[in-house]
């Protein structure tokens, strides 16, 4: 019986032991869950500042950049929103695909919303509303493109292009559903192109679009309470009600970049570099113009990185530079001038890739002022060049023509004449005349002016100078 005593009491002490690590480790396993289950259940408030930044003109990668430094700094500081203002009216596809994925896995809300009122945001609103965490739109506004969204090669085959679409329609397909938002019309654009204005957008079931706002403070009101689902399933409901927005504006750096690469921007920056340039070779000296062209030059470069130029348009302006100013040499009374001016206007017209950049171009008042400006100098050149041909030669001795001479010594036909300072032989075209008459000169050959009688006595200043 002790035996069995002590069997029991040491079963129930390994027993003991058993549940007690049994709990430390239900313990343990129940923390662990605890931190690595997505918090969905948990809706935060108040998180952090409200960030605002406004996207103007073109969406390039300098746009990019821009906005990836907003949003790791949104991020960095937990805010409670940031909210994109889209103004720009044209995109590079590449770069605004590639943030695209990068703003649906934003870790704070993302607001895009097209503002001011009457803006047409193109390809970049489709890129960048879809994976909004909130999409807006002010009235009067649209998104969309009306060529396909996506414009394969065409050397590509049918398969390859296939797949782009289909990858293109999932993407965007995708976010718009995640979103709670319609996704009918993501084919129709993929394809074939699509423009949806803001009534559209909120009349579709469901919703192509969040909210419909006019400005900021309507877009804050309106947001108020609103919950958003964050990737990894986190839930936050915004509030911003009362709060002052912080705007994020770019550094100097990125600024000067936004700049360059602004399309009219670039194109002009390239014309000044061809006229300073050029003025540097019909004015050679110390290379100011020629070190300022380079600059400008270098500074185009920048921009037109940015933007999907072609080349071939850029030779196009070179060419067209090139026949302007043989105009100004060659005797041929503007042609050349024309012809360079409707190859100009051609090859702006084409500079930047409609396919992979929608809604890029050069303004149209830039292209007529550079044009007027080119006729301009073109017609101030010719004229001068005109003017210079039928000007009298005034030095040398084609400048003796028409001057008036002295006879110094009796010519018969031949003798010697004063003119200008110097004495000349001289051959009468008239007869023998008299030193101390005057006669008036016709031409030079081999070093022998050739003279005709005066009718009349010149007066006293025409003997001085020998003006007529």
């Amino acid at each position: 019986m002790s035996d069995f005593y002590q069997k029991q009491c040491a079963w129930h002490v390994v027993g003991r032991r058993s549940v007690a690590w049994i709990a430390v480790l239900l313990v343990a396993l129940l923390a662990l869950v605890a931190a690595v289950v997505p918090p969905s259940t948990v809706t935060a408030q108040g998180r952090g500042p409200i960030y605002t930044v406004t996207l103007d003109g073109v969406v390039s990668r300098y746009s990019i950049g821009y906005l990836e430094r907003a949003l790791r700094e949104a991020e960095a500081a937990n805010a409670e929103a940031l909210i994109v203002r889209l103004s720009a009216t044209g995109a590079v596809l590449r770069d605004t695909r590639m943030f695209a994925d990068q703003l649906a896995q934003a870790r704070v809300p993302v607001v895009v919303h097209v503002a001011p009122p009457g803006m047409r945001s193109g390809a970049a609103g489709v890129w960048l509303l879809t994976p909004a965490h909130v999409a807006a739109m002010a009235p009067n506004t649209s998104f969309g493109i009306v060529e396909p969204l996506v414009q394969p090669d065409p050397n590509v085959s049918d398969a390859t292009r296939e797949l782009l679409y289909t990858e293109a329609i999932a993407r965007l397909g995708a976010w718009s559903r995640e979103r709670g938002r319609s996704d009918v019309w993501v084919e129709q654009a993929v394809r074939e192109g699509i423009v949806i204005n803001n009534e559209q957008a909120l009349a579709s079931t469901p919703p192509a679009i969040d909210l419909v706002a006019r400005d900021l403070n309507e877009l804050l009101t309106t947001l108020e309470g609103r919950s958003v689902t964050l990737e990894g399933g986190e839930t936050r409901t915004l509030s911003v009600l009362g709060r002052a927005p912080e705007p994020l504006a770019p550094t100097a750096g990125e600024q000067l970049l936004l700049l360059l690469a602004t399309p009219t921007v670039a194109f002009l920056l390239l014309v000044l570099a061809g006229i300073a340039i050029y003025g540097e070779f019909v004015t050679p000296g110390v290379g100011v113009l020629a070190g300022l062209g380079i600059v400008l030059l270098l500074a185009a470069g920048v921009g037109l990185i940015a933007l999907p130029v072609r080349w071939l348009a850029v030779l196009g302006l070179v060419v067209a530079f090139g026949l302007i100013v043989v105009d100004l040499y060659a005797p041929s009374h503007g042609a050349f001038t024309l012809v360079g001016t409707v190859v100009l206007v051609l090859s702006t017209l084409n500079l930047f890739d409609s396919a992979q950049a929608p809604g890029v171009g050069v303004a149209l008042w830039a292209v007529a002022l550079v044009v007027l400006l080119l006729i301009v100098f073109a017609a101030t050149g010719i004229y001068l060049v005109l003017r210079t041909r039928s000007t009298p030669i005034t030095t040398g001795q084609e400048g003796l023509v028409g001057r008036l001479a002295e006879v110094r010594k009796r010519l018969d036909p031949e003798g010697m004449v004063f003119v200008e300072g110097a004495l000349w032989r001289a051959i009468s075209e008239d007869g023998e005349v008299e030193p101390g008459e005057w006669v008036r000169v016709t031409g030079v050959y081999d070093l022998r002016l050739t003279v005709r009688r005066l009718i009349e006595e010149p007066g006293p200043r025409e003997r001085v100078t020998g003006e007529q």
